[in-house]
């Protein structure tokens, strides 16, 4: 660390930033899918946003690693693995706490609860990487 003591801050500020890019990096792949696949290939929106999902997912992984968690070991399939439980995990709680919202109050707009759901997502999302995915062993 340097006398100034800025360092702590510094990374602090890299993590989350490395947080935000990674997440809007696995979105632009997701979004840019979903659109190739539905009007390009024609595929159905449904299939399309699964295979859309999984791409979005394997960048996380890459981005996670490198941008928000540093990591510069070779990747393992285990580490892999538990990536896509958290992932999944957050992406259902995601939906669960969405449909919930609007089921309870109906009048709420859907990008209000999107919203919502989101932010407690990206909680499990980070937590789980933080702890489970990329834990320093």
């Amino acid at each position: 660390m340097r006398p100034g003591g800025d360092e702590p801050a510094h990374s602090a500020v890299r993590h989350g930033a490395g947080f935000v890019a990674s997440g809007l990096l696995a979105t632009a792949v997701d979004a840019a899918m979903l659109a190739v696949l539905t009007r390009g290939v024609g595929l159905d929106p449904f299939s399309a946003r699964l295979l859309a999902i999984v791409a979005a997912m394997v960048t996380a992984f890459f981005a996670h690693r490198r941008l928000t968690f540093a990591i510069e070991t070779p990747p393992t399939l285990a580490e892999f693995t538990r990536f896509l439980a958290v992932a999944w995990s957050a992406s259902a709680v995601n939906y669960g706490l969405y449909a919930l919202v609007l089921l309870a109050r109906p009048e709420t707009p859907p990008l209000l609860a999107l919203l919502a759901a989101t932010l407690v997502s990206m909680a499990v999302s980070y937590f789980g990487m933080r702890f489970g995915v990329f834990a320093r062993r």
